[in-house]
């Protein structure tokens, strides 16, 4: 284990998070709010990280251990501090509530402890917002881009951090993916934010809104989500985005070098497209009694849809009083998710395709045993290492559901409750059902079940391996 390595990385990580807590602090400025929450963060964040920054390791080699450990540890030490803004400024007075709400941020999940939001400081909502930008893509990305190159090994940082089965480099140098990666995250969020203030949202709330519609998180600056602007323009914008940032960043980078060809033949694009626009349908049909209008029935099915499947939990009204075929549609498309290698949460649908390929190979196998079946996708083979680690993704991701809700069901809510509240966590979705459905919130639950549930947004995030190794006392051997 290259603990200097690690080390070094890690005082990296809180450098880079004391300079972007700059941006809430100017947000403070202009709006004539205290700064003094940001300020005492950052400075204590330079005070910690750049002694460390200065002492670059001579062994800079590191593998995939180091990778899912850095990463782990990243993600927890970033929430750690990222939290403080909100103690200190007295937003969230407790702790643990701040924890929650910062690690929900950070790893786009969109749950919250707010009963109420928007009597809060800009600058404190700003930087809310701006952690679902700064998870969305990645800060170890975000590393990746900006640092010297430490070798070939820096894919394993990339390959603990990115979500889904399929990562790989679009270039052949790792700094040039990342590089890329977060050209496209910035141009989309800015055409995004030009397109909501042409709808007529004041340029604070297209930020923010922006910010969480692509790290697909979710956190608003209105009580009432998206609902609160009475926006239907605004509505189809934001419902546009969240299917947009849900698609596989690889298509966006074939579509920009004019490979369209290999952009369109990706089978996980085309069940993603397909998915929407059929549970758009469905629901719209099963709710079209709720609405007078056509448009504002599809509008709100779309909206819906998009912002479950991309985890990003934006609502437009009360979901959880739909009838109970849309709102098991909902939860399925909350553990399905959307594309790998998006900002989404979830499955990934290059797992269930897969998983439903391997069904299949399986009962064909049983049928016509000497018979020989290859899983294919994109009309490839796919290697039975790729198979074997999305069969073992899902087992770890029901079993991590299911501990996880027998844990917090200690806090005595219903099942719909307490099942939807850590499904929502561990797909990185947001709202639940129940009481923290799309006009709750999480505030009742017991501080241990906080953390519990905390962790488990960290799981889903990092999709459970780097947290099981950082956690593992293997991983910690000297040989």
């Amino acid at each position: 284990m290259n603990f200097k390595m690690i080390r070094y990385l890690l005082s990296v990580f809180l450098l880079i998070e004391g300079v972007l807590l700059l941006l809430p602090m100017g947000v403070s400025l202009i709006y004539s709010e205290s700064i003094t929450p940001f300020l005492i963060t950052a400075v204590l964040l330079f005070a910690i990280s750049i002694p460390f920054v200065c002492i670059k390791p001579k062994n800079i080699k590191f593998y995939t251990k180091e990778g899912f450990v850095t990463v782990a540890a990243g993600w927890i030490l970033l929430s750690l501090f990222g939290a403080l803004p909100f103690v200190i400024s007295g937003a969230i007075p407790n702790f643990i509530d701040a924890l929650f709400e910062t690690v929900s941020g950070f790893t786009t999940t969109g749950s919250t402890i707010l009963r109420e939001i928007e009597s809060l400081p800009k600058g404190i909502l700003f930087w809310r917002s701006f952690t679902h930008w700064i998870g969305g893509m990645g800060v170890l990305v975000f590393i990746l881009a900006i640092l010297p190159s430490a070798g070939g090994e820096t894919n394993y940082l990339m390959r603990a951090e990115v979500p889904g089965p399929q990562k790989g480099k679009l270039v052949p140098k790792m700094k040039q993916t990342a590089l890329i990666l977060y050209g496209i995250y910035f141009v989309l969020t800015t055409i995004q934010v030009i397109a909501l203030c042409l709808c007529g949202l004041p340029l604070y709330d297209a930020l923010v809104t922006s910010f969480a519609t692509a790290g697909t998180g979710g956190f608003s600056v209105l009580n009432d989500s998206i609902a609160g602007y009475n926006n239907p323009a605004a509505e189809w914008v934001i419902a546009i985005f969240m299917m947009i940032f849900g698609i596989n960043f690889n298509i966006y980078f074939f579509i920009l070098i004019k490979k369209f060809k290999e952009a369109f033949k990706s089978e996980e694009l085309r069940c993603y497209l397909a998915i929407c626009l059929t549970a758009t349908l469905l629901i719209a049909i099963n709710i079209a009694k709720s609405f007078s209008g056509l448009e504002s029935c599809i509008r709100t099915a779309f909206f819906q849809v998009t912002s479950i499947i991309s985890t990003t939990g934006f609502v437009t009204l009360n979901y959880d009083l739909w009838p109970t075929f849309s709102k098991m549609l909902l939860l399925v498309l909350t553990l399905i998710g959307a594309c790998a290698g998006s900002t989404a949460g979830g499955l990934k649908i290059s797992r269930v395709i897969i998983l439903m390929k391997t069904m299949g190979r399986e009962i064909k196998h049983i049928l016509r045993p000497r018979s020989i079946n290859v899983v294919k996708l994109d009309g490839e083979a796919i290697p039975d290492e790729t198979v074997r680690n999305a069969t073992s993704h899902f087992a770890l991701h029901v079993t991590v559901l299911i501990g996880s809700a027998l844990l917090i069901s200690v806090d005595g809510f219903d099942f719909e409750t307490t099942f939807t509240a850590v499904l929502t966590c561990i797909s990185n979705v947001g709202p639940g059902l129940g009481a923290v459905g799309p006009v709750g919130n999480f505030a009742d639950f017991s501080a241990f079940s906080k953390i519990v549930l905390s962790l488990t947004m960290l799981v889903g995030r990092l999709e459970i391996i780097p947290m099981l190794i950082l956690f593992s006392p293997f991983a910690w051997r000297k040989h």
